[in-house]
């Protein structure tokens, strides 16, 4: 093993039940949920284990749900050995646990910035987002400019997410989105519309982004303890002021995904370990970089696994 990753996941890992294996199995893990639920105010871990599935997908509840599975999850393998990783990235809200994790950001702070964001995105102005496969970035770029050419000045649509290289998310005004998706068809591409109401990760964000400014103004970063690669630009950074401000154009920029794996790849990373729900991250760094090792850490089964194939790995 050359250097070793933790991934984050954000946004659409959500599953009634998640997490619920770490509370009722290890006291590390339990301890996290019950501080994430009293500084929230409510019960995020009861939403997790039990939903309803209705609710649980709901934005507002969506993003702390998957921040305390996330935290509660890393607690439990840091307990119990988990290696202290080279750099730590995670995908638009997973970032924020990829933050906590390198000790950027103290708990309390971190519940408190995710519930804004969370309540900011869910009451942002109306959009929408469409998956697109097999149209590459450069092309998908320029039908997006031509969908918003075609109709008016206030047509927005732009690629929100970077995933891969074949999979790719655009995000704007619902007509512009669904010009561009027609166009990217016609280009040879899949287009799937997502079950969202807002348009994150564009500039119809921005307004939104200005008033989480204002609630990260309210607490203080501190230099982290490994490189995190934030979505902002792909690149890490250890520096409070740094991490600090890319996060605060997070909500309106694109999530640059495949090239934060290309950039942490080009630093020595081999070995990615996601850690919370679901296997998304893993799934797209596997279309990303094939010669990697990955591992997932979700239950306490799949982290007993991970941490005994790590260890044989070092030759420990």
């Amino acid at each position: 093993m050359k250097k070793l990753a933790y991934l984050f996941p954000g946004q659409g890992a959500q599953s009634t039940g998640m997490g619920k294996d770490f509370y009722e199995k290890n006291a590390a893990a339990k301890a996290v949920f019950d501080d994430i639920d009293r500084l929230a105010g409510r019960s995020l871990s009861s939403l997790c284990f039990n939903g309803p599935d209705e609710e649980l997908k709901r934005t507002i509840n969506t993003q702390p749900a998957i921040l305390a599975v996330s935290l509660a999850a890393y607690r439990a393998w840091a307990e119990a050995g988990g290696p202290r990783p080279d750099f730590v990235a995670g995908h638009s809200l997973g970032e924020f646990s990829a933050l906590t994790v390198a000790q950027a950001l103290p708990l309390d702070a971190v519940v408190k910035l995710v519930d804004k964001r969370a309540r900011l995105m869910e009451e942002c102005p109306s959009g929408a987002m469409s998956a697109v496969m097999n149209v590459a970035p450069e092309k998908l770029e320029e039908v997006c400019r031509a969908a918003c050419e075609e109709l008016c000045k206030d047509a927005v649509c732009i690629i929100a997410n970077f995933n891969t290289r074949e999979q790719l998310v655009i995000s704007g005004t619902p007509p512009a989105v669904q010009l561009a998706g027609a166009k990217a068809k016609e280009a040879g591409g899949k287009v799937i519309p997502l079950p969202v109401g807002g348009a994150f990760h564009s500039p119809l964000m921005y307004s939104a982004a200005k008033e989480f400014e204002q609630e990260l103004a309210n607490w203080q970063f501190n230099s982290s303890i490994c490189p995190v690669v934030q979505n902002f630009d792909a690149k890490g950074a250890t520096d409070a002021d740094a991490l600090k401000t890319k996060l605060a154009g997070q909500m309106p920029s694109a999530v640059r995904w495949y090239e934060t794996i290309e950039y942490m790849t080009e630093q020595g990373v081999d070995t990615f370990v996601e850690i919370g729900p679901g296997k998304a991250l893993t799934g797209m760094v596997k279309r990303i970089n094939k010669g990697a090792t990955l591992f997932n850490v979700f239950d306490m089964a799949s982290m007993e696994q991970t941490l005994a194939a790590l260890k044989q790995t070092a030759g420990v």
